[in-house]
């Protein structure tokens, strides 16, 4: 299986209290395995407050809905031992 690296990483995003906001992360291969989406160290689930998706088989994508001040802080994507913060 080859190493799945990431190509393009996460960006900073300055968002108002109530909006959605989408990180985008680009990894070299498809279908890649072992992926991970934290916030604060918190591990994120599929949900209606966090949408977790794949397009085109490389752009991994979060959106996280209606955001909170709770919701400060850092977002983590992770790709076996590559991650990348914002």
């Amino acid at each position: 299986e080859p190493d799945v690296t990431i190509v393009s990483g996460l960006k900073d995003m300055v968002v108002f209290e109530g909006d959605d906001v989408t990180f985008r992360c680009q990894v070299s291969h498809e279908n890649a395995r072992d992926v991970e989406w934290k916030l604060q160290d918190v591990a994120l689930q599929n949900n209606e407050m966090n949408e977790i998706s794949v397009d085109k088989g490389k752009i991994h994508t979060l959106t996280l809905r209606k955001v909170t001040e709770q919701d400060i802080g850092t977002i983590t994507f992770r790709v076996g031992p590559h991650t990348s913060m914002a």
